[in-house]
């Protein structure tokens, strides 16, 4: 009886040390992913091509008759954190109802929709989308950039300078979402 108690005893104690063993290297490994999880210049222009790409398939799907509709509502869904919080959102055309709140409002401002103003922004359609940096902020769970970005009409090859502020933030998958999306045309004195 003695000797079964014993084995138990050695059993729960190698199971004790095996378990603050993995907790240990589970504790380190979360200090290397929470290293890794700072923001990188590359992160953000990664996710800024991201979205550019996206408003120009927007745009395809229109014009080839798909359901551009579903593509706008995944693509805010994928690049938007509206689903984790607070998202600021400023469109460039937008001018009564200046503001984006809801994940409905941002797909509307996209595609058309709730907000009786949207003309469908990615609908144009869009050739190609690029972004000109002025500056970023960066941290390891969100970052800020701003400056210019460049909208090509598909239809005229004529380009237009949009000055823009994102905000990212890294989800639980450690992607980057947008937190904060503000776009104006530059300042015209002429008007």
């Amino acid at each position: 009886m003695r000797l079964r108690k014993l084995t138990a005893l050695a059993g729960v104690i190698i199971t004790g040390s095996i378990l603050a063993t993995t907790a240990n290297f589970e504790n380190t490994a979360l200090a290397q992913v929470q290293i890794q999880k700072c923001i990188s210049r590359k992160d953000v222009m990664d996710a800024q091509e991201t979205w550019g790409k996206a408003i120009i398939a927007i745009g395809k799907a229109y014009k080839n008759g798909r359901n551009y509709k579903a593509l706008a509502a995944s693509t805010v869904d994928r690049l938007y954190g509206y689903d984790q919080g607070t998202v600021l959102f400023k469109p460039t055309k937008a001018s009564r109802g200046q503001f984006r709140l809801t994940r409905a409002q941002a797909i509307s401002y996209f595609v058309k929709g709730i907000v009786p103003e949207d003309t469908g922004f990615a609908l144009q359609p869009w050739s190609r989308v690029r972004f000109e940096n002025a500056g970023m902020s960066l941290g390891c769970n969100d970052a800020v950039t701003m400056g210019n970005y460049y909208f090509t009409d598909a239809n005229t090859g004529r380009a237009t300078k949009v000055e823009y502020t994102f905000g990212y933030r890294r989800d639980k998958y450690g992607k980057l979402r947008i937190d904060l999306h503000h776009s104006s045309l530059p300042f015209n004195p002429a008007q």
